[in-house]
């Protein structure tokens, strides 16, 4: 197998080294090589300097050593300290595991979904909320023509947040001979919301889009409120297909006595699972014999779970490429309500809990005492200091990254947070790790970024089993900001050869939009970062309240403010890993020696320097205000508060618009430090809110649940 460290025994990581063609070699095992069969190596090189050196051992050995002994071959291959973790992913002093990313697709309006068509041809196709989906060729280049555009008949809007639109898209598994997809919007008929499921057929006259009048109706479900609009469609390995509702939306499920999650005789707050096969003729969708409820009056026979409140995006498992263990389970992220979120493994025929249950926790304390119920526990739930919207993701099943094997890879659309869950086989249970992006060399020497937009909106598998997520810095509908993100693990990369596919042609008569990428590396000193635990065990007793973690306010970032162009990325620098290569110790060979860099010294704070804080984390183009007065951070009071201030603050940190001035504490509030500013009366064009009219410093009559933000932009943006 290709080793992980090929890049050190090449003297490779930096790019002014000289080109090695043969690996550095340990002295006695090159003494060996030199005393035996010298003479091969002017079959192996063309590197006339070294074939210069054929004949004089010592100068030869020296030519081909390395400078840190530890890396040389073969005794590389024998040394512990470098080998005993070469199963695991590369993880730092406090277990977060770090990856990097490949830019694969940018400029998207809020990608909810991408999916591929399993034909061999390996495009795949990524659906933004509006109701377009675009066709990706393998190399990453995009159709101009979209493969499906029902952009006038989905229900959707610019608001940040809105959950309506086009959510869910599935191609048929015999796709390839029938040419159906399945797609999943909202839309409004009669002043009435309603979610639909449609049935598409493949353009005769084009491969790469769909025919728009082949559309036909397969389900409609009355939506009593805008959100908790479900949006997931898969089919399984039985060949049926599997629709993922929400509860109906407001709060609590309020929907009748004991809400529509619970409620059989409704779709909503479901897992419903239908057959579309051979639907040509007769009815558009048939029961498979066996879904759990048949043969309940009072039950819907679509539904093969219940008691789910929101389910935002599901998957199948491969299965373990070799032993194809765990095959065929279907993970689902449901959203929570006011206290966590969860992770659930959905069965045929089991109830998931909600409303009774959030997480391991009461909602529904009368219905949560009823032992009748017999719910399902997740497999793992978080609380909402960690972050307050899941997204579901995948078992990772691909080839490149063989330590990822096993791993449930999800994330958080509020936090950004992204996240994995190991099962352990001996108990049963799912260890929890965060993933972080890797630091140094980790992703800047295979030439991977390290950083992505904050709001996770969906994950993805393409035809080969390799995963990617969708993110996007301005969660509206209508902002072309999202991209697509596949995850690299650096720690280990399959042999070389082994992952390679062979794409089927692809007839294109669009024309084609080269990919070009946006994103950057961003190369930061490592700072400590709060640890948040959750919990994937049950309560003692059973079914108690979990116990929200303690967790002090700690402020972990940078004095100084965010330079410009960073915005709403989630950095992911860590501590160095306890589990990398040591760093190299000296110069290059021939005696070259590196340069060191000067150090840079950060200029000192001014008063009234600002930076944005979101929750607990930094903020990049919106958040929190806290300003710096006479050596302290404090925070701003929002009486007063308006448009003409926050874009003093944006104008500070490099931001041309601003977007919204945000009140009541939006971003989290600041209870570590003292409250600086009140009464806050700016023009618009003042150089700091020092230079506004304000309050006294530190005088007040407001408290923290009224902290002030801001939301900033660097292109214009609509009011939302």
């Amino acid at each position: 197998e290709c080793s992980p460290y090929a890049a050190h025994l090449y003297d490779a990581e930096d790019p002014s080294t000289p080109v090695r063609t043969i690996p550095g070699l340990c002295q006695d095992y090159c003494q060996q090589v030199w005393q035996n069969c010298r003479s091969i190596f002017r079959y192996l090189s063309a590197d006339q300097e070294l074939i210069a050196l054929e004949n004089n051992m010592a100068k030869f050995c020296h030519y081909l050593s390395l400078e840190d002994t530890d890396y040389c071959f073969p005794h590389l291959l024998a040394n512990q300290n470098l080998n005993q973790n070469l199963g695991f992913v590369t993880a730092d002093a406090e277990g977060c595991l770090q990856l990097c990313l490949m830019e694969v697709a940018n400029r998207l309006r809020n990608p909810v979904a991408m999916v591929h068509a399993n034909d061999g041809t390996h495009r795949f196709f990524i659906a933004e909320q509006v109701g377009l989906v675009w066709t990706y060729l393998p190399d990453r280049s995009r159709l101009e023509k979209p493969f499906l555009n029902i952009s006038e008949a989905v229900l959707t809007s610019p608001w940040e947040g809105d959950e309506r639109g086009f959510l869910g898209i599935v191609f048929h598994p015999k796709f390839k001979f029938n040419g159906k997809v399945y797609v999943y919007y909202s839309v409004e008929v009669r002043y009435e919301e309603r979610i639909r499921i449609s049935e598409f057929r493949i353009s005769p006259a084009d491969m790469n889009a769909l025919d728009h009048s082949s559309e036909r109706v397969i389900l409609e479900i009355e939506e009593p409120a805008s959100n908790h609009n479900g949006g997931e469609l898969l089919f399984g390995d039985d060949g049926y297909l599997y629709i993922f509702t929400g509860d109906g939306g407001m709060a609590g499920d309020p929907f009748g006595t004991f809400g529509n999650a619970q409620n059989k005789s409704t779709l909503l707050g479901k897992v419903l699972r239908i057959d579309v096969n051979n639907n040509d003729r007769g009815p558009l969708y048939r029961i498979p014999p066996d879904n759990p409820f048949l043969d309940d009056p009072k039950a819907r026979p679509e539904i093969y779970a219940y008691g789910v409140r929101n389910m935002w995006r599901c998957s199948f498992d491969r299965g373990d490429p070799r032993t194809k263990e765990g095959k065929g389970r279907l993970f689902c992220g449901d959203v929570g309500q006011n206290k966590y979120e969860e992770i659930d493994i959905v069965e045929k025929g089991k109830n998931y809990g909600w409303r009774a249950r959030e997480g391991f926790s009461c909602y529904d304390k009368k219905l949560c005492i009823n032992s009748s119920m017999d719910d399902v526990l997740p497999i793992y739930a978080y609380p909402h200091k960690m972050g307050k919207s899941v997204t579901g993701g995948y078992v990772y099943r691909g080839c490149e990254s063989p330590n990822l094997n096993g791993l449930y890879i999800f994330g958080d659309f509020m936090s950004g947070r992204l996240m994995s869950l190991k099962e352990d086989h001996t108990t049963g249970e799912w260890q929890y790790s965060e993933i972080c992006m890797g630091t140094g060399q980790t992703c800047m020497f295979p030439g991977l970024i390290n950083n992505y937009y904050q709001y996770i909106i969906s994950f993805a598998e393409d035809e080969a089993g390799e995963l990617y997520f969708m993110s996007t810095g301005v969660p509206s509908a209508t902002a072309a900001h999202g991209v697509v993100y596949k995850v690299v693990d650096t720690s280990r990369r399959a042999p070389p050869g082994k992952c390679q596919v062979e794409p089927s042609p692809v007839k294109v008569k669009s024309k084609l939009i080269r990919f070009v990428p946006k994103e950057k590396l961003i190369v930061k000193t490592p700072t400590p970062r709060p640890r948040l635990k959750a919990t994937a065990e049950v309560p003692p007793g059973g079914r108690p309240d979990l116990d929200t973690p303690h967790t002090p306010a700690v402020d972990w970032v940078d004095q100084a403010p965010p330079p410009p162009g960073t915005h709403n990325r989630t950095p992911t620098t860590r501590a160095p890993s306890g589990r990398a290569p040591k760093p190299r110790k000296g110069g290059e060979r021939r005696r070259q020696r590196r340069k060191k860099k000067p150090s840079v010294t950060a200029p000192p704070l001014q008063n009234g320097a600002v930076r944005l804080m979101e929750q607990q984390s930094r903020g990049r183009s919106r958040g929190r205000v806290e300003v710096y007065i006479d050596g302290e951070w404090g925070t701003v009071c929002d009486d007063g508060w308006n448009s003409a201030a926050a874009a003093v603050v944006c104008r500070q940190l490099g931001f041309p618009y601003v977007v919204r001035a945000t009140k009541k504490a939006e971003s989290g509030e600041g209870t570590s430090l003292r409250i600086l500013l009140d009464d806050v009366q700016c023009s618009g064009q003042e150089k700091t809110l020092l230079e506004c009219a304000h309050a006294d410093i530190g005088t007040h009559n407001c408290s923290h649940e009224e902290d002030a933000g801001v939301v900033c932009s660097k292109e214009e943006v609509a009011d939302w």
